[in-house]
């Protein structure tokens, strides 16, 4: 087996006093002119998050929690990659890669991995088992960061495949959402024959020209938060896609300024009613920043969109793929849409709750999900 050595977060305190320093000296912008956040995350509660930060969240702890799970390093087609390896007790659980995007992290599963791979603790049973490998994209997280162009969403389907082989799973399924459901999506399309089905749940369909003049009630609401997304909403992809380099040096050297960026997306992209903290606590929020913060992660995140964004393979999915549709999510599919693209359309379901970050939003409707679409495989 090529070398995969064992490895816990261990951040030094010069690094977390370094982001009290900068916290401290942070110079907050003007006050936004709207009682909303439609030009962006409040100023007030900025504030509150950097005093939050500042003098209530605790590393340490946070730190123990995430270091419960097994993690490990290996090199792959010469970048270090990092992942949480979690085995189910039970010895026929069926493999399982699943796969984060941005502004997302490995913080987004920890709700979930207890339900996947001991299912008979959390209202499954043993066949629900599942052997989990959780990845960090490259350039995000304790992930390597690519110094040169090349690592596309192709090429980190390649190396997931080239992992789970790693791990002698010769056979596996796949999950995701965000780049994870495009990374998830490719290797559906390359088939290298491992990969034995794929779950997604923000499944990247164009809309059917055949159905513009025929189109549903949901379809039509698709379209509209498309275009939403579009008008509204999509100045940090057409940053990120163009200029990553030029927007990381405002992210690398501010700690409120790296929050900002992400946070504001957990509201506009979450089903939160309003608010981020109706659905994850601000403990929760600060450990995915700090998965960006502590690694220096702003530039080399942001690279993914500019290898990427707007090239990714729309060829088709010959696998078996389930597709789960939450209602805030940014962009949204019918049933006739993913056919179109997904030949083996083996469990399509529309949530009535739920946005983005599915696992990390709606954990319990989440696993059902997962384990719904695999079961059907048994």
């Amino acid at each position: 087996m090529m070398d995969i050595k064992e490895f816990k977060i261990n951040i030094g305190a010069e690094v977390i006093e370094d982001l009290q320093a900068r916290l401290t000296l942070t110079r907050f912008p003007d006050k936004e002119t709207p009682s909303d956040w439609s030009q962006g995350i409040p100023l007030a509660y900025m504030k509150e998050i950097r005093d939050y930060w500042l003098n209530e969240y605790d590393w340490s702890a946070r730190q123990a929690l995430l270091n419960q799970w097994p993690g490990f390093i290996t090199n792959i087609q010469g970048l270090d990659i990092h992942f949480l390896h979690i085995r189910s007790k039970h010895e026929n659980a069926r493999p399982l890669v699943m796969t984060h995007g941005w502004p997302g992290s490995i913080i987004e599963f920890q709700k979930v991995i207890g339900p996947l791979t001991d299912p008979e603790a959390h209202g499954g049973n043993a066949q629900d088992a599942f052997h989990l490998v959780i990845p960090s994209l490259p350039g995000y997280g304790f992930s390597g960061q690519p110094t040169k162009p090349g690592w596309n969403i192709e090429k980190i389907s390649s190396a997931w495949n080239e992992l789970m082989l790693r791990l002698d799973y010769n056979q596996y399924f796949a999950q995701g959402g965000d780049w994870g459901s495009m990374v998830t999506t490719v290797i559906g399309v390359q088939n290298l024959g491992n990969c034995q089905a794929i779950h997604v749940n923000m499944p990247v369909v164009g809309p059917d020209p055949d159905t513009m003049n025929d189109m549903t009630d949901a379809e039509k609401s698709a379209m509209a938060a498309m275009q939403f997304y579009q008008q509204h909403d999509s100045g940090y992809s057409k940053q990120q896609s163009t200029r990553p380099q030029t927007v990381a040096y405002g992210l690398a050297d501010s700690p409120v300024g790296q929050a900002a960026w992400i946070i504001e997306k957990y509201y506009q992209w979450m089903d939160c009613d309003g608010h981020p903290e109706n659905i994850l606590s601000k403990d929760e929020l600060l450990d995915n920043v700090m998965m960006y913060w502590l690694n220096n992660a702003s530039g080399s995140s942001a690279r993914l969109y500019w290898e990427s964004f707007g090239s990714t393979s729309s060829e088709p999915v010959n696998l078996p793929t389930g597709c789960s549709i939450y209602p805030k999510e940014i962009f949204r599919t019918s049933r006739r849409w993913a056919e179109k693209r997904f030949t083996q359309l083996i469990h399509f379901n529309i949530m009535d709750k739920g946005g983005h970050f599915a696992a990390f939003e709606q954990p319990t409707r989440f696993v059902e999900e997962v384990r719904d679409c695999f079961r059907k495989l048994r």
